[in-house]
């Protein structure tokens, strides 16, 4: 190992933090710092030779860098004052004649041990940010990313969303579960949308992230639901599942029943919610990927005056059967053109309202109710339609119960 030294030390001054680096995985309980200045101790030893001390302002490798903790750690808890958080890590973007340098040696010398500058730059800031805040470092569930930027003298800020988890209820036909762009001017304005950039003035997901924006200052909240049902449908019942990330928040820390209170004041008499608890990104995976049925209530138009016991008879033969669907027309430009298979589960006639028939259809996950009445030409089969083999259609929808998932808690 000291023969390796030597050939180190030839190459130029190097730093006692950058030559411990390069054997930071011998021997335990070192600083860089002190593991290098050891193994130049040492090699004087070897070597007979006078101890030279490192000549501060001489790497070659890192140009001092390290001498600079005390202004980074010191830069870094002045970008992070005024944002409430309780743990942060520290990342470094290392300019690139640095990055090359230390890369030169490990390719010359072969070496199996080094460990990279930004490491232990993030390391030493990091403890020195801990020192001055009094909060703790995590690098696996940071609230705070603090990023250093060597070569642009500046600190890059990123802060981890916070989640919460409950059911909205929408009572108002015409609005989206999401914001739209435009599709005029795709979010730029213009005179069709009023210079708002939108297709429409508001969206489920607006109307319950605008007071979680101002309590816990963030950028924009996003929705993610547990499927969507159609602009022209509304949400009642026991409410969709979602969960609602509040991007870039300085804030933290709220009652969420507090929060469920103030969002229902400001988005009453539209939308309502119902929030269950704190949450995270993993249950968002979760929630798209998860299946669960759905109940609906519908209003059906059938062409021809039919009596109200044919229709049950149609509509009995459609209960347990397995639906072929191919995409859509109505939603062809935005999904992939497949042939979906999905199982009605039970489906039934609640009776007649002045010439319309009122349903209840509980479906799998996916399956397209107003198709599943119309045929949609032919591109769903069986339908309602094709069985009673006149036209019909959906000419109301309301969404009564989506199952969430089991045992969603705060953890």
């Amino acid at each position: 190992m000291l023969e390796l030294v030597n050939t180190i030390l030839e190459y130029g001054d190097i730093c006692d933090h950058c030559l411990g680096r390069l054997f930071a995985k011998k021997s335990f309980g070192l600083t860089n710092e002190e593991r290098g200045r050891s193994l130049r101790i040492a090699h004087a030893l070897a070597y007979n030779i006078p101890y030279k001390p490192y000549e501060k302002g001489t790497c070659w490798v890192c140009n001092d860098l390290f001498d600079t903790i005390p202004y980074w750690a010191e830069k870094a808890a002045a970008a992070i004052q005024g944002i409430e958080h309780e743990t942060f890590v520290i990342g470094t973007r290392v300019p690139p004649m640095m990055a090359e340098s230390e890369e030169m040696l490990w390719s010359d010398l072969s070496l199996e041990n080094p460990e990279p500058l930004k490491s232990e730059m993030n390391r030493e800031v990091g403890k020195a940010v801990s020192a001055l805040t009094g909060k703790r470092g995590n690098p696996k569930n940071p609230e705070v990313t603090i990023v250093l930027n060597i070569a642009d003298d500046c600190v890059e800020i990123q802060i981890a969303s916070i989640y919460f988890y409950g059911r909205y209820l929408k009572y108002e036909r015409g609005i989206p579960q999401t914001h739209w762009d435009c599709r005029a001017c795709k979010g730029r304005g213009c005179e069709i949308c009023s210079f708002t950039g939108k297709q429409y003035p508001t969206s489920v997901e607006e109307l319950i992230a605008e007071v979680p924006k101002q309590i816990f200052a963030s950028d924009c909240g996003v929705l993610h639901g547990a499927g969507r049902e159609d602009i022209d449908a509304v949400m009642i019942g026991t409410g969709r599942p979602f969960v609602m990330e509040m991007q870039a928040p300085k804030k933290r820390t709220y009652d969420i029943k507090e929060l469920e209170k103030a969002i229902n004041a400001s988005a009453n008499p539209r939308v309502g919610v119902i929030l269950e608890s704190w949450s995270d990104k993993k249950t968002v995976e979760m929630l798209k990927s998860n299946k669960g049925h759905k109940t609906y209530r519908i209003l059906v138009s059938i062409d021809d005056r039919i009596p109200l016991e044919t229709v049950q008879n149609a509509v009995s033969k459609l209960k347990g059967a397995w639906i072929d669907q191919r995409t859509p027309e109505r939603v062809s430009h935005r999904r992939a053109d497949l042939v979906r298979k999905r199982q009605v589960i039970d489906i039934g006639v609640l009776g007649e309202e002045n010439g319309l028939y009122r349903l209840e259809v509980l479906g799998e996950g996916g399956l397209y109710i107003k198709e599943l009445v119309s045929g949609d030409g032919g591109r769903t089969t069986p339908s309602l339609a094709e069985i009673l083999a006149v036209p019909a259609k959906v000419v109301e929808l309301d969404v009564v119960q989506v199952d969430g998932l089991p045992n969603i808690g705060d953890e």
